[in-house]
């Protein structure tokens, strides 16, 4: 497949950048907002990187795109106003447009405890769930990954994935093991239409994907 990596310049989405280009069956393509990010993520092992803004156009970046992975964000010390331009406007845009290019799998990265907003970040949840709900009725092929809190620890590979998990706010999960968990979603016909919570845990990802 060749993956549209959105957010690709961001902490996760590099590592989707590093881990796709490994995998022996997809190509991934960075989607960047700046030229300047375009050098280091080809060194990450991007075959292409596409100069696109979410607040902007961004139907053409997804032309020739096989599958889709959101991983942008505006950032924890922004306001609303931009993190619903661009969490949740600029995902339902590339939403819209990957039903145009019959993609044929988007895979959403969001958050843990979306669907109840509140707090300090009550702003972020509400854009994340607007966009998620907006994917789940796109018919386009589909899979939500909601992890908790997010660490630069080195990924064991094992985790913990269920609709609905237990006890979230106390535990977490490595960025590496979620960019692991959204490219093993690609190859495995049972992510498909799923919306799930990630936690690290003591199961293999792809038999944590089967066993749902």
């Amino acid at each position: 497949m060749d993956v549209l990596v959105i957010g690709a310049n961001g902490h996760t989405g590099r590592l989707l950048v590093e881990q796709l280009a490994a995998h022996p069956e997809h190509t991934p393509h960075a989607m960047v907002r700046e030229v300047s990010q375009a050098d280091e993520l080809k060194k990450l092992g991007a075959a292409s990187t596409i100069l696109a803004d979410l607040e902007e156009d961004t139907a053409a970046a997804l032309k020739g795109m096989d599958a889709v992975m959101f991983a942008a964000g505006s950032g924890s010390s922004t306001g609303p106003e931009k993190t619903v331009s661009v969490d949740q406007q600029g995902a339902k845009k590339t939403i819209d447009s990957a039903r145009v290019q019959e993609v044929q799998h988007y895979v959403m990265l969001s958050g843990i405890g979306v669907e109840n907003p509140q707090g300090a970040l009550k702003h972020y949840a509400e854009a994340k769930l607007n966009a998620d709900r907006h994917l789940q009725s796109s018919g386009v092929p589909y899979t939500i990954v909601r992890p908790g809190k997010l660490t630069f620890e080195k990924g064991t590979g094992k985790i913990e994935l269920a609709e609905k998990l237990s006890n979230p706010e106390k535990r977490d999960i490595s960025r590496e093991d979620v960019a692991r968990t959204m490219i093993a979603a690609l190859d495995i016909e049972n992510a498909r239409g799923q919306t799930v919570e990630l936690l690290a845990g003591d199961k293999d990802i792809h038999e944590a994907w089967k066993a749902l």
